[in-house]
């Protein structure tokens, strides 16, 4: 705590700005800390709010609008490419589908507040042809939201937080270790159940010239089409007689396809 406040006294609003950036980029550099000293400072009056919110928000953009450029130009494979090195890359498209097609653009307001998806939603706005300027707003009030709480909780609850961090420093080594156990046993349980989904996947899975050769020996395979709305509109590209059919219409298709029937489904 001592550590960043001696660094925001001497550095002020750019090193701010530089964390928030990193951070919204992608890099695995946290901002909270940052935020929650900023607001301390902001109590003490060495940082002023307007100054403070103008370079969060800035900040913020900077690193939202390469996202979105990249998936307006790119569309779903920039998805694709950041859901692969996440945590569950194999539900990370359709989790942040679900989120954006029920809610539309306004999503982006509490995108930074949901896990992976804060991630995800700049390049799917994109994707989905968002407008820019709807983007550029719905990412300010975003940026501002997300900003809010920890900047809140060290303006009000600097002697707490300090208390706080006094003690996790106080335990030194332990503290460190307990939140490495904490993460390496996550990482070991989702690489555990991609590493079974994987293995049952190979068993089951044929590639495009398998299913090619299907057809051109005579085989009349359903070809089921489990991209979401949005994939679809987004990339309109489709293999010939495919169905569409989301997770909650599938097993409604099944019951119509005779058991000798070979059924082939692809997606994102």
């Amino acid at each position: 705590m001592e550590a960043l406040r001696a660094l925001l006294a001497q550095h002020g609003m750019s090193l701010v700005f530089l964390n928030v950036l990193v951070a919204q980029l992608g890099l695995p550099i946290p901002a909270l800390p940052m935020l929650i000293v900023a607001g301390a400072l902001l109590a003490e009056g060495t940082l002023h709010l307007l100054p403070l919110a103008v370079v969060i928000v800035a900040a913020s953009l900077l690193g939202d609008v390469p996202w979105y450029l990249a998936g307006r130009r790119y569309g779903y494979r920039v998805l694709r490419t950041l859901c692969r090195i996440s945590l569950e890359p194999d539900s990370c498209v359709k989790q942040t589908e679900n989120i954006f097609a029920r809610w539309g653009p306004p999503s982006l307001l509490l995108a930074k507040y949901i896990p992976g998806f804060s991630t995800v939603a700049p390049p799917l706005a994109g994707a989905m042809h968002v407008g820019f300027c709807r983007f550029i707003a719905y990412s300010a009030v975003a940026a501002s939201l997300w900003a809010a709480v920890p900047v809140a909780s060290g303006f009000f609850f600097r002697r707490e937080i300090e208390q706080l961090l006094t003690r996790i420093e106080a335990m030194g080594a332990g503290a460190l270790a307990v939140a490495v156990t904490l993460v390496v046993v996550y990482i070991a349980v989702k690489g555990t159940e991609r590493y079974l989904l994987i293995r049952f996947l190979r068993m089951i899975r044929i590639n495009v010239d398998d299913l090619r050769s299907m057809i051109d020996g005579g085989a009349r395979p359903v070809i089921i089409d489990a991209r979401s709305a949005l994939a679809r509109e987004a990339d309109p590209r489709r293999i010939p007689g495919a169905i569409n059919g989301d997770l909650d219409s599938l097993e409604a298709i099944l019951e119509t396809v005779p058991p000798e029937r070979e059924v082939v489904v692809y997606c994102s």
